[in-house]
């Protein structure tokens, strides 16, 4: 267990288009940033992410969302710099499994909460 709950690795999708992402970054050169490409090795590689790292990138996602609005954003032929990024991150896989494993994340420290307030009253 990390930070009080189930360790859960990034699924296939998400290690998918990080990988994507990293290609596409070596081919166009343009497109996220150094955290950028460390988050996108972690998640090809599938590894288990901090709730930290989680949370960042929920954060990331929220922040640009706007992104998706760009011409080119999907277009594999000739991406925006803000696709290349988006799928560091995951892409799509990667914001919904980030959302869903925070709200886990968030729902078992609340029952961790709740037990041990329940053991000292």
């Amino acid at each position: 267990m990390a930070d009080g709950h189930p360790e859960e690795r990034p699924p296939a999708e998400v290690a998918a288009a990080a990988e994507k992402g990293l290609e596409l970054r070596a081919k166009f050169r343009r497109g996220g940033t150094t955290i950028g490409i460390a988050r996108a090795r972690d998640l090809k590689h599938q590894k288990i992410l901090s709730d930290k790292t989680v949370k960042r990138m929920v954060s990331y996602f929220a922040r640009h969302s706007v992104d998706k609005r760009a011409e080119n954003f999907g277009n594999d032929e000739n991406p925006s710099a803000g696709y290349i990024a988006w799928l560091l991150w995951g892409g799509d896989a990667g914001q919904k499994w980030a959302e869903e494993h925070k709200k886990a994340m968030e729902k078992t420290k609340e029952e961790v909460r709740m037990k041990r307030f329940r053991q000292q009253h």
